[in-house]
């Protein structure tokens, strides 16, 4: 994930938007059972973490299936390793 998306990401006062969902009455009680345990100041907020935390794991899933699927193609065109090596270090130190 980009620096400048996370930084959006942790901040609290980015904007908000009203969602209405239906979840079967146990899993409503077991949030509002486990969100004081866990730090949590009701079952909304450790509904958002569960839901954010399942999206940027596939996010990023999705993000390096992408990534391994251009590096396949470009060994495909004849890319070696050696180049696909250097641009990845490239990025990195870009990225650092």
């Amino acid at each position: 994930m980009k620096i400048e998306t996370l930084k959006k990401r942790l901040d609290k006062n980015r904007p908000m938007t009203t969602v209405t969902m239906r979840l079967p009455e146990d899993i409503v009680e077991d949030l509002k059972r486990v969100a004081p345990l866990l730090g949590f100041s009701g079952y909304q907020p450790l509904a958002r973490a569960y839901i954010g935390q399942g999206l940027r794991a596939d996010l990023e899933r999705l993000e390096n299936d992408t990534v391994s699927a251009l590096v396949d193609s470009l060994k495909r065109h004849g890319v070696s390793d050696e180049v696909l090596q250097e641009a990845l270090n490239e990025v990195i130190h870009h990225l650092s």
